[in-house]
């Protein structure tokens, strides 16, 4: 074999090879892990409501993919709505971005974000609080934020 020929040869294949692994390459996508503690004092304005409750969900940058389980205990009566909030920080109201199936503890569900709506829930703006019949403002209320690396 020819040495002037199969140096270039070489290079065009190394060339060939990354250009075509940088093109198959998938988007970096992550998933995130959120959190909520749910609570009466965290209400706007507060309330001395006992109940608790918790919100443990994911979020996929790829499909979009928002879901949830929330759990909760101690309301003055049956939830009656829930929602996701914002955009809004802690002490602040906003409007519902994603309502909530209620039901008994724990409500599961998903929705698919719309670009605002993830940016608002990874900039940590978003709450999700319970109504009651009670508390029909809401009673209690959580702001939701990414999990701590474990």
């Amino acid at each position: 074999m020819n040495p002037s020929f199969s140096r270039p040869m070489r290079h065009l294949f190394a060339g060939v090879a990354a250009f075509s692994l940088l093109g198959l390459a998938p988007a970096a996508a992550e998933t995130y892990k959120l959190l909520a503690n749910l609570d009466g004092a965290s209400e706007v304005p507060p309330n001395a409501a006992k109940g608790t409750g918790s919100l443990s969900a994911t979020y996929d940058t790829t499909t979009k993919k928002l879901t949830w389980t929330v759990s909760y205990s101690g309301l003055t009566g049956a939830a009656v709505a829930a929602h996701f909030h914002g955009p809004a920080g802690p002490g602040k109201d906003a409007p519902v971005e994603v309502p909530v199936s209620t039901g008994p503890s724990p409500l599961q569900g998903s929705a698919t974000l719309t670009p605002a709506q993830e940016k608002d829930l990874l900039d940590g703006n978003v709450y999700f609080n319970i109504h009651t019949q009670a508390n029909p403002k809401g009673e209690i209320r959580g702001q939701v934020s990414k999990a701590e690396p474990g």
